[in-house]
């Protein structure tokens, strides 16, 4: 191995020793412009290959994995190397990507669930109650739910935290919280009809969580049910009229349906609500281009 004064230089056996691929791995990977061919490397390439090694260990595609870049590189202009910059991994055979604390599909952009830190202080804290608990079952189903934030924050086993949640599930029923994160963890491990369980007995429970029906909103999006995403997003909306996500993910429906100018409120309405974000580069991007078509559409006529 080479050394600078300020980074360090792979030769293309080395790469291909730390990372155990063979060289017709790498130069396979380089036809398929997921990396740029070069002699040598240094430590960002080194970083990008890893994530293609994981990718490819998923099973996930060259061809996937090379649409999923280039999307990112047209759509997150700030983003010089989404290899690097971006959190990319595998759920599934599916390629998700992690940004500013959000998880998206990297071809469409649209948002997908996720319970990291800065979303569970956002999204994931317990439902208000009118009152507070009145009986030692629901204290403790409290305790027990905070305690599953705790585990899911810190990186704990999967099954401590489902076992906590379900701890407070046990001794409250009525617990809404813990039945939306219940249903985040299913839905993450795409047990669907798990997950779907979950988020009715939070609706059930409390009508009116609005989290509890975007997240069934996301479940039936990702099932390919765009009527009944549609109707749970616009439930978290009606009952939250600030949701962004809620926002972006229906202006996307519609815009997926022709719907141009309820795409187009909705995604205004996002652009309000979150105009500083990577989130919003898309938002902007895609109303551009509804409002192009718009009037390429009113010329004609």
């Amino acid at each position: 191995m080479l050394a600078t004064a300020n980074n360090q230089i792979y030769s293309r056996d080395e790469v291909c020793r730390v990372l155990s691929i063979s060289q017709r791995q790498l130069r396979g990977w380089e036809k398929q412009k997921l990396i740029h061919p070069a002699e040598t490397f240094g430590f960002s390439d080194l970083l990008a290959l890893r994530t293609i090694v994981k990718l490819r260990q998923a099973k996930i595609p060259a061809m996937q994995i090379h649409k999923a870049v280039t999307a990112l590189r047209n759509t997150m202009r700030h983003v010089v190397n989404p290899l690097t910059e971006l959190k990319i991994f595998a759920v599934g055979k599916k390629i998700r990507v992690e940004a500013d604390g959000r998880m998206m599909e990297p071809v469409s952009g649209q948002l997908l669930l996720d319970f990291k830190e800065a979303e569970l202080k956002r999204l994931l804290q317990f439902p208000t109650l009118a009152q507070p608990p009145q009986n030692s079952h629901q204290r403790t189903a409290e305790r027990w739910f905070e305690k599953g934030l705790e585990l899911e924050q810190t990186g704990a086993p999967v099954e401590e935290i489902v076992s906590a949640y379900e701890q407070a599930v046990s001794l409250d029923p009525q617990s809404a919280g813990a039945l939306v994160n219940l249903g985040t963890i299913y839905f993450n491990t795409r047990s669907f009809a798990e997950a779907e369980r979950c988020y009715k007995k939070a609706i059930a429970a409390d009508p009116n969580y609005a989290l509890a029906h975007f997240n069934l909103g996301n479940l039936h999006d990702e099932r390919g049910d765009r009527t009944k995403a549609l109707l749970h997003y616009s439930s978290a909306v009606r009952l939250n009229p600030g949701y962004a996500d809620a926002h972006y993910n229906i202006a996307l429906l519609f815009q997926s349906n022709g719907e141009v100018m309820k795409a187009m409120r909705h995604w205004k309405t996002y652009l309000k609500l979150d105009p500083g974000s990577s989130w919003a580069v898309i938002a902007r991007r895609e109303l551009d281009k509804l409002r192009d078509a718009t009037l390429v559409r009113g010329t004609r006529l």
